[in-house]
C-alpha cells in the first residue's frame, strides 16, 4: 500500500469546474480514471450551534500505473448563513510528491476559468471577510510551490 498526503483547499470555482479541469488533464495524457460520487459530512453554523449536513461530492481517481492513487474530489457547502465555498480534496501517493506533483497542480490551476485563491468582492461580502478560507486557501497554494502572484487564465498560456 502506497503512502498518501491529504491536501484540502477552499477555492473560488466550482466543482464541476475543478473537476473539469482535472478530466482535461487526464485525457490529454490518456490516463484510465474511476469516477467518484459520494457524500461528506458538512458543518453549518446557525446563530449558535452547528448543524450537520451531507455535502455531494464529485471526483476522479486515476488507475493509470505512474500515477496510480492521485485522486481528486470537490464538493461545496454553506458555512454561515448565506454563500458556498467549495473544497478540493487531493490525494497525492508519495511516488508523485515533487516536481511531478508541481506540474499537475500547475496545469490543474491553468485549466480553470478563474484564479483559484481569489474571491469576489460580492462572494468576500455575502460570505463574510472574516472567514479564514480566504487566507487559508493563498497560503496552501505558496506551500505547494505555486506562484501567487501570478495567474494566467487558461486563453494566455
Amino acid at each position: 500500500m502506497v503512502r498518501t498526503r491529504l491536501l484540502e483547499i477552499p477555492v473560488s470555482v466550482e466543482p464541476i469546474q475543478a473537476i473539469r479541469s482535472m478530466r482535461l488533464i487526464v485525457e490529454s495524457n490518456n490516463w484510465d480514471t474511476t469516477r467518484i460520487e459520494d457524500t461528506k459530512m458538512v458543518h453549518r453554523w446557525a446563530i449558535i450551534m452547528p448543524i450537520t449536513n451531507q455535502a455531494r461530492v464529485i471526483g476522479l481517481r486515476i488507475n493509470s500505473e505512474n500515477m496510480e492513487g492521485l485522486t481528486i474530489r470537490s464538493w461545496s457547502q454553506t458555512p454561515g448563513s448565506a454563500g458556498v465555498i467549495t473544497y478540493v480534496s487531493f490525494e497525492i501517493p508519495q511516488n508523485i510528491e515533487g516536481e511531478k506533483w508541481e506540474m499537475i497542480l500547475q496545469k490543474w490551476i491553468y485549466g480553470l476559468p478563474r484564479c483559484p485563491w481569489k474571491w469576489t468582492f460580492f462572494e468576500k461580502s455575502r460570505l463574510g471577510y472574516m472567514i479564514p478560507e480566504f487566507r487559508k486557501s493563498l497560503n496552501l497554494f505558496k506551500k505547494e510551490g505555486i506562484d501567487v502572484k501570478s495567474w494566467l487564465p487558461s486563453t494566455k498560456k
